[in-house]
């Protein structure tokens, strides 16, 4: 597995774990935000999302989808600006930046890793 890909691998980790966070013990990630409990179905659904979500990110880099490693960059970018967006405005509280960052510094890793992998022809 070249370097790229464990970024995206120890990642994906990660995403999987938060999923299953969330399909098992939601209220347990809630209450770190200050949210109320739920017992609404949805936020377990967003786990089952997520968790397979991970599951795509482990898949690729077992593979080496270096076009998935890079469009996962500006993905993981994005989800720090909005998330960023979310709290600025607001809408949500400044927990979910600790997410946000875990995003940008999992996408400058993965960055950093695939500009230093010499690039295919």
């Amino acid at each position: 597995m070249s370097r790229t890909a464990k970024t995206v691998f120890a990642f994906g980790v990660y995403v999987t774990a938060l999923g299953i966070i969330l399909v098992l013990s939601p209220n347990t990630l809630l209450a770190i935000f200050g949210v109320p409990p739920t017992t609404e179905v949805w936020i377990r659904v967003l786990g089952v999302i997520v968790g397979v979500l991970g599951g795509y990110y482990t898949q690729a880099a077992r593979h080496e989808l270096t076009p998935f490693f890079r469009v996962t960059i500006w993905g993981r970018a994005i989800v720090f600006l909005m998330f960023g967006a979310f709290v600025m405005l607001g809408s949500a509280p400044p927990a979910l930046l600790l997410f946000g960052v875990v995003d940008l510094l999992g996408a400058i890793w993965t960055a950093a890793a695939l500009s230093s992998q010499p690039r295919a022809v």
